[in-house]
């Protein structure tokens, strides 16, 4: 399935993407450009994920989002990026921010990286947010914010090949340590960690939500 087409030439709401753990946003670019077809003005947020701690990172985020100009807007997060925005959302009551997806992020800490980083190499795997990786976020969402959360259930990837994981997961995170309380909807996808970026299934979902509030039919691919 594909992101649905706009239906009118109103104002577009901005979304604002924000990638996960060792990678770019240019990695979000196929995700980004089925976002701007479906009326949304997309941006990728990039960030050092390694190289700069987790609260810098939000509020390189928060100045990001505040250099926007549009009367509303979205945030969409793949696994850190989904703490990303949680921590964002938290300390920043932006009243232009209504919903938040996130795609496979551990908000109650990951198991994997619980793991990770009790290994020198591995904490330094786990970059400057070893904590928040381990241990997950509480987020706060700000009144008149909706999050909705997108988990992967194709167990393919490398978290398999540190420790057992609980199944489902998405061969990265479980699916129980993505759960958010006060989420406003909850999606299995059959995707892997990885897939979530790039599955046009996913895209549609993410739009649908954006637009709703919630997960739910957008028509055949």
């Amino acid at each position: 399935m594909n992101v649905p087409p706009a239906k009118d030439a109103g104002p577009r709401d901005d979304v604002v993407i924000v990638h996960g753990l060792w990678l770019h946003g240019l990695v979000f670019e196929v995700l980004r450009r089925r976002l701007c077809r479906g009326g949304f003005d997309a941006h990728a947020f990039s960030y050092p994920s390694m190289g700069r701690s987790f609260g810098a990172n939000a509020s390189a985020l928060a100045s990001y989002v505040s250099s926007l100009k549009a009367g509303v807007v979205h945030l969409v997060g793949h696994s850190l990026g989904g703490l990303i925005c949680l921590r964002y959302a938290s300390e920043n009551p932006d009243p232009r921010l209504s919903r938040i997806v996130l795609l496979g992020s551990p908000v109650r800490g990951s198991a994997t990286a619980a793991r990770l980083a009790k290994r020198p190499f591995g904490k330094w795997l786990l970059g400057r947010s070893p904590r928040e990786l381990a241990e997950g976020v509480t987020p706060h969402l700000p009144p008149g914010a909706e999050a909705g959360v997108i988990a992967g259930t194709l167990g393919v990837g490398l978290g398999r090949l540190i420790l057992p994981l609980p199944a489902p997961h998405d061969g990265t995170v479980a699916v129980a340590e993505t759960r958010l309380p006060g989420a406003r909807d909850f999606l299995l996808m059959p995707v892997s960690h990885t897939g979530l970026v790039f599955s046009a299934a996913v895209a549609a979902q993410v739009a649908c939500f954006l637009r709703a509030g919630s997960f739910g039919m957008v028509g055949p691919e």
